[in-house]
């Protein structure tokens, strides 16, 4: 048994001093009842704030969102506009796996497992991200075949590791990635004299943006998320 406070604070809703506040201002239920100042709760509880269903912080959660362009991944960032927590807005405190920069927008993996987290961002895996990138001038094969070979970023002192592009217009290509540099698509174009005037990442792993609108997420779940976990060498433990 947690107390009520600290379990509102372990879910990631706010502070346990806010909780109280919440508490006391009758804006907490447990179980259909109206909650009071320092009763105990355990995961099998309902527990509604605002009359909205609080998840257990224990339940781990994957969410697939489609990032828009203007939001900034950070979790708090007194300059950006808006960032994704702002944007999101999910009862459980989620972070994700992979950035996207503001100018960017796509796909991105939001969680509250550590360990997936961690397996999916470690470089060494090379997990699979796949962009649909526009540019500002037509598309040779020099650069097609230049880019994939892999490019030396001398701002990062580093050479990319090869990948894979594929022309699917005139001025748009697809990139698969393997590593996550900083605006690493970007700075690569440069190289061969490109500018990027959109970038949309439409795959992470086995997860596809197929069909989720801007701006929205859904909950990853089943098979799916199953072959996730398995690909990155863990057991879903739903």
């Amino acid at each position: 048994m947690t107390r009520l406070n600290k379990y509102l604070a372990a879910c990631g809703i706010c502070s346990r001093r806010e909780a109280d506040k919440l508490i006391d201002q009758g804006r907490v239920s447990v179980n259909g009842q109206v909650a009071v100042s320092g009763m105990k709760v355990c995961d099998s509880d309902v527990v509604e704030v605002n009359h909205k269903r609080i998840q257990s912080a224990a339940a781990k959660v994957v969410l697939a969102y489609n990032k828009p362009v203007g939001i900034t991944c950070t979790e708090k960032d007194r300059y950006a506009e808006k960032t994704i927590v702002e944007a999101v807005k999910y009862p459980v405190r989620l972070t994700y796996a992979g950035r996207l920069d503001k100018d960017s927008d796509g796909l991105m993996i939001l969680t509250n497992d550590g360990e997936l987290i961690q397996c999916m961002m470690k470089g060494a895996n090379g997990h699979e991200k796949e962009y649909l990138v526009k540019v500002d001038r037509e598309i040779t094969e020099a650069f097609l075949v230049g880019m994939s070979q892999g490019v030396y970023l001398k701002e990062l002192d580093v050479t990319t590791r090869p990948c894979t592009l594929k022309r699917v217009g005139k001025f748009t290509f697809q990139i698969t990635l393997t590593q996550g540099l900083n605006r690493q698509i970007r700075r690569m174009c440069r190289c061969f004299g490109y500018s990027v005037k959109s970038l949309t990442r439409i795959r992470v792993m086995n997860i596809k943006l197929d069909g989720l609108k801007s701006g929205t997420y859904r909950e990853l779940k089943g098979a799916e998320r199953e072959t996730l976990y398995r690909m990155c060498g863990m057991s879903d433990n739903q």
